[in-house]
C-alpha cells in the first residue's frame, strides 16, 4: 500500500515509518522538520519537507497515497496553556486541511495519533474508551476536536478512520529514539541525569494516594505502539471512525521509573521533591482491552526495564557516535 506519514521525522512517526517499510508498504513522509530530525526518516522513505497546509494536497497527489498515518502535531501541554492558538491552528486547523486534501484526492484511510489526555481527570482507572471526554488543557481539547472531525468525515464522506489514544511512549527501535528539545518526558529526562546532562530529576508531588506517593502513569514501548498503528491501518472501515486506547495494562509511579533507570544505567540519579503540578491526577492508565479484542494487538515489550534499557542503549549510542564524530 502507498502510505503517507505526516510527522514521520519525529519520534513515533519515524518508528511507524520504519515498521511500514518492513511490512512492504511504499512510504512517504511529510514533515516541516520544526521538531523532527531529517536523519530520523528511515532509508527507503521519500521525504517531502514542508507543512500540511502548504504541501499536503500536492504530496497526496504526487505519491498516489492510499492511506495517511497522521502524527504531525504540537504536543507540549504547558505550551498549549500559554499559547492555545498554536494548538487550535497547528493541530485542528492542519488536520482539517489534511482531511480536505484526502477527500479531494480520494484517500480513504487515516490513522490518527491521538492522546488519552482527551479524558482529562478520569473517574476511574484503567480508562475505557467510553469514559467522558473532558480534556483539561488546549492540547487535549484540540485532539478531541479532531476526533469529532474524523467522525463527521467518516459519516459524510465515507473515509475509514481510527484514532489511537495513549499516554507515555518510551524506548527505541531500529536506532530511532526520543530527541526532543527541550525534553519534557520523564524517562529521557531521567536518562539525561544519568548521562550527566542534568543535575537531578524533579518528583512533582509525593503525597498522592498511590503506593509510594508519586503519580502513576502508563508507559508503552514505542515499537509496541507502532505495531498497533499498522494493525489500525488494516482496521480502517469505510464510513466508520473507530477509537482505541493503547496501554501496557498497568502503571508505574514516578519513583518506580527513577529506580528502574538507576538499575539500568548504573548511575545514582539524584531526585528532588517539588510541588504538585496543577491538574496532575494521581493515576492515569489506559485500558487497551478493545484494541486487544478488535485489532488483535498485544504489547510484546511491556516490562519497564526493557523500555528503559532500549532508550538507554539509544542515548548512549548517540553519545558515542557524537563523541567519535567530534
Amino acid at each position: 500500500m502507498r502510505v503517507l506519514v505526516t510527522g514521520g521525522a519525529g519520534y513515533i512517526g519515524s518508528v511507524v515509518a520504519a515498521q511500514l517499510l518492513e511490512a512492504g508498504h511504499e512510504v512517504s513522509v511529510l514533515d516541516d522538520l520544526s521538531t523532527g530530525h531529517r536523519d530520523a526518516v528511515p532509508a527507503g522513505c521519500r521525504l517531502f519537507e514542508g507543512g500540511i497546509r502548504e504541501r499536503g494536497a500536492e504530496v497526496l497527489a504526487e505519491t498516489g497515497a492510499e492511506a495517511v498515518l497522521h502524527f504531525a502535531a504540537r504536543s507540549v501541554v504547558p505550551e498549549s496553556v500559554a499559547h492555545p492558538e498554536r494548538y487550535w491552528d497547528g493541530n485542528l486547523g492542519c488536520t482539517l486541511a489534511l482531511l480536505e486534501a484526502m477527500r479531494t484526492h480520494g484517500v480513504g484511510r487515516i490513522v490518527f495519533s491521538s492522546t488519552a489526555a482527551v479524558y482529562g481527570e478520569p473517574e476511574s482507572s484503567p480508562i475505557p474508551e467510553d469514559a467522558p471526554v473532558r480534556p483539561g488543557n488546549p492540547y487535549g481539547a484540540s485532539k478531541a476536536a479532531i476526533d469529532t472531525a474524523l467522525t463527521e468525515y467518516a459519516r459524510l464522506h465515507g473515509i475509514g478512520a481510527v484514532s489511537l489514544r495513549y499516554f507515555n511512549v518510551a524506548g527505541a527501535y531500529a536506532g530511532l529514539g526520543e530527541r526532543h528539545d527541550p525534553e519534557t518526558h520523564l524517562i529521557p529526562i531521567v536518562l539525561q541525569v544519568a548521562r550527566g546532562l542534568r543535575e537531578s530529576v524533579a518528583v512533582y508531588g509525593e503525597d498522592y494516594p498511590t503506593a509510594d506517593g508519586s503519580c502513576v502513569r502508563d508507559y508503552i514501548h514505542v515499537a509496541d505502539l507502532a505495531e498497533a498503528h499498522l494493525l489500525a491501518l488494516d482496521g480502517c472501515r469505510p464510513g466508520e471512525h473507530r477509537v482505541f486506547n493503547l496501554g501496557n495494562g498497568t502503571g508505574f509511579s514516578v519513583r518506580e521509573v527513577i529506580d528502574v533507570c538507576r538499575k539500568v544505567t548504573g548511575h545514582p540519579v539524584p531526585a528532588v521533591s517539588a510541588e504538585r503540578r496543577p491538574g496532575d491526577p494521581a493515576t492515569l492508565v489506559a485500558s487497551s482491552e478493545s484494541a486487544r479484542r478488535e485489532l488483535g494487538w498485544t504489547p510484546r515489550r511491556p516490562e519497564l526495564h526493557r523500555i528503559v534499557a532500549d532508550a538507554w542503549e539509544f542515548h548512549t549510542g548517540r553519545t558515542a557516535a557524537d563523541t567519535a564524530a567530534g
